[in-house]
């Protein structure tokens, strides 16, 4: 089976997973020589993710349970850093989201607490003058009360407008939020009942551990050893098996049966190669003899390399 398409795919899921581990290194960072060092752990962190599994396939066992420690602490890093690096987009998304959204204007005006605080001043000034009665001064009293009124009048309309701005800013702000949630993720998150900045946080570990998941079995195929084709016009190459009888032309000889060899695994891996029933690999070989890697191994050279 070729191997190529396996080895692209595990090489675009690698790649891409660089891609997102760099960004993501590059905004831990805050000097350059910082976020360089950041760049280059995760660089680190994805090739051990992605190709140990692989790499310690025929280790001895210690070094395999060595090696499954370090490519857990591996996915669980890369895993990480993929989550930051989705959180990060997810925001600068929303941010592009609110810059493009139009919103309502509203014009300058006071705050509700100094309006109010002035409305309750006119207030007081209106009791007092109320409260005086007319003995020389009536009109200027009454010019009073009336000014005073309408100051009341138009402090009256400007809470009720600064409530209305009051309304519109918050419509605003609303629609901000909801423009720079994402979407998909702030419905699940009202469907299921939780926060979304906990929704988008499995959402992202998701997603980076499905994407190391699939480049962590690509290249365990893409490194397979490949198939050797089939042996063909090879019998020159290989020397003729006899058995071994024992030398009777001597005229002393005692007559007695001729005792020949038990076949021997080579000769029988030799004859079934010719005949086609197996390829000559080590995998095959091991399959047809059910023997272990390391005699197929063995087996293998010398049946292909018979002087060896």
């Amino acid at each position: 089976m070729s191997h190529r398409p396996v080895r692209a795919l595990a090489v675009a899921a690698t790649a891409t997973a660089v891609c997102m581990s760099v960004i993501a290194g590059w905004q831990r960072g805050g000097w350059l020589s910082e976020r360089l060092v950041w760049v280059a752990v995760s660089v680190v962190l994805i090739g051990g993710a992605h190709l140990l599994p692989a790499l310690c396939r025929c280790a001895p066992l210690a070094v395999r349970c060595i090696g499954t420690l370090l490519w857990l602490g591996c996915m669980a890093a890369a895993s990480w850093g993929h989550a930051t690096f989705f959180l990060l987009s997810q925001s600068h998304a929303g941010e592009v989201r609110v810059s493009a959204m139009s919103a309502v204007s509203v014009p300058a005006h006071r705050t509700l607490i100094a309006v109010m605080a002035d409305r309750a001043s006119v207030l007081a000034d209106l009791a007092v003058a109320d409260a005086r009665h007319c003995i020389r001064s009536c009109p200027t009293l009454q010019v009073q009360r009336t000014s005073l009124a309408a100051r009341l009048d138009a402090l009256n309309a400007e809470v009720a407008d600064v409530h209305r701005y009051q309304v519109i800013e918050d419509s605003n702000a609303s629609h901000r939020d909801a423009a720079r949630d994402d979407p998909v993720t702030a419905r699940l998150a009202a469907l299921r009942g939780v926060a979304d900045a906990r929704l988008e946080l499995v959402t992202g570990l998701a997603f980076a551990a499905v994407l190391e998941g699939m480049a962590c079995l690509l290249w365990w195929i893409a490194l397979l050893p490949q198939d050797t084709p089939p042996v063909t016009n090879r019998r020159d190459m290989l020397p003729a098996v006899t058995a071994d009888v024992p030398d009777v032309t001597t005229a002393d000889a005692p007559p007695g049966p001729v005792m020949t060899k038990p076949e021997s695994e080579v000769t029988k891996l030799r004859r079934d190669i010719e005949a086609g029933l197996l390829r000559p690999t080590v995998a095959s070989i091991r399959q047809h003899l059910g023997c272990s890697q390391a005699k197929a191994a063995a087996l293998r050279k010398l049946v292909i390399e018979p002087t060896a």
